[in-house]
């Protein structure tokens, strides 16, 4: 077992809990103040709950670009045309430009749409340690992709000639979509604090 990523998930789990628990907090006191009082929880309660949904409206923010899967083992594989709309260094971890491209922790961050046959045209990200066909000097590429789950793609080093030529006559589409996948961030955490704080106010009438 990793050792570090076990004790970061442990971290997370444990601050998630806590971020549940305080905003619970915020909310049932914002909740009891303005329905029965006393006054001061909600004058504590109201710009607890107002900081807590700023946090996590920030937190589950989309970002500009889908970072995507990499392929599934045994998947289905296709191959499609791309535009090269950016290319940039960033930190591996958080995805961040870095000033420096050549720092060990940066990777490349190719912004590309994808034009799949039978599918709308896709905006996405692939974080890659090395200038995979020679993207920082070319505007268009091919990518490797899940017919099934069209977010899930590579740049592969060689691809066959004939999608190099397709890719190189690209025209870049009009309308581009953009895939989601899973919950946003904080999500979780934010309906685990109305469950609290729900159960809390509870507990209040009960034992009051």
């Amino acid at each position: 077992m990793n050792r570090p990523m076990s004790a970061a998930r442990r971290f997370l789990s444990l601050f998630s809990l806590l971020s549940a628990v305080v905003t619970g907090l915020a909310f049932a006191a914002l909740v009891q103040g303005a329905v029965e009082g006393p006054r001061w929880l909600l004058l504590t309660g109201l710009p607890a709950t107002a900081l807590a949904l700023a946090v996590f409206g920030k937190v589950g923010e989309p970002s500009s670009d889908l970072v995507v899967l990499g392929l599934r083992s045994g998947g289905p594989r296709a191959f499609a045309p791309a535009v090269v709309d950016g290319v940039k260094a960033v930190y591996k971890e958080t995805g961040r430009p870095v000033a420096d491209g050549r720092a060990l922790e940066s990777v490349f961050a190719f912004d590309l749409t994808v034009v799949p046959d039978g599918l709308p045209a896709y905006r996405i990200q692939i974080r890659h340690p090395l200038d995979v066909q020679g993207l920082l000097h070319r505007s268009t590429a091919v990518v490797e992709y899940d017919p099934e789950q069209p977010w899930r793609v590579v740049i592969p080093d060689n691809p066959p000639r004939e999608w190099l030529a397709r890719a190189s006559s690209l025209t870049p589409p009009a309308e581009v979509k953009r895939y989601a996948t899973g919950i946003p961030a904080g999500l979780s955490t934010l309906v685990a604090s109305v469950v609290f704080a729900a159960v809390l106010l509870v507990l209040v009438r009960l034992l009051g």
